[in-house]
């Protein structure tokens, strides 16, 4: 049974979108394993804001994943080709890094050159939704609709905090199916989640390790919010 490395990634501000989870990836992915006999031999999972560029330094369970597959020379399988990336210049940068990617949902015979083909559909599409937005926008403009933020200030601080409420409020329910798997083996001390998390690979929602505090700011917001 040929070996491989499963990598999982989520982030708080796509989530909603793509529809995968983190458990949702596993599954997949691992229902994938069993399929075309892999045996998964080590896990990666990368939680992100979805701020910033899609540089590989900001992925830093990723680069973990490829080093893992380059010592044990065996690929890293993902559940969705967007749990790579969308971008082509970052796939064709992981390309270079010479370990074999194996995506679930395209099948293990999708060669390096149909990943770089299904990454440039889905640029294409990004980008012709932006230039599509962009001119719903400018004709909006030319019949006289005022766009923008017209809020007091108040007003805008009140919407900004209400945004990160519901980043922070995303980011728990992505965490929190581990942290019940977690409980479930008998991880039930704070520290003991903690170090869990850590060692999973999974970083908090500014990309830092776990600590007590942290899960129980985790759990407490999943109290309030009934998601326990």
């Amino acid at each position: 049974m040929q070996q491989a490395i499963a990598y999982y990634r989520v982030s708080t501000a796509r989530q909603g979108r793509s529809g995968l989870g983190i458990e949702a990836q596993r599954e997949a992915v691992t229902r994938f394993a069993a399929a075309e006999g892999f045996e998964l031999v080590a896990e990666f999972v990368e939680v992100e804001t979805g701020k910033g560029s899609d540089a590989l330094d900001r992925r830093p369970q990723l680069a973990a994943a490829l080093a893992a597959g380059r010592q044990r020379k065996c690929p890293v399988i993902v559940a969705k080709l967007d749990r790579l990336s969308r971008d082509v210049a970052f796939i064709s940068g992981l390309m270079a890094q010479r370990v074999p990617f194996v995506v679930a949902e395209l099948g293990r015979d999708a060669d390096p050159f149909m990943l770089h083909l299904y990454a440039a559909l889905a640029e294409k599409e990004r980008r012709l939704i932006s230039e599509r937005t962009r001119a719903a926008l400018g004709a909006r403009r030319a019949q006289g609709t005022k766009l923008g933020n017209r809020r007091n200030p108040s007003e805008a601080a009140a919407a900004g905090t209400r945004a990160l409420m519901r980043d922070a409020d995303a980011f728990a329910a992505n965490v929190l199916p581990i942290i019940e798997s977690l409980r479930g083996a008998g991880v039930l001390d704070l520290r003991g989640l903690a170090d869990a998390l850590n060692t999973r690979g999974i970083r908090t929602a500014r990309g830092g390790r776990w600590h007590v505090s942290n899960v129980k700011n985790v759990i407490d917001r999943a109290a309030r919010e009934r998601l326990l």
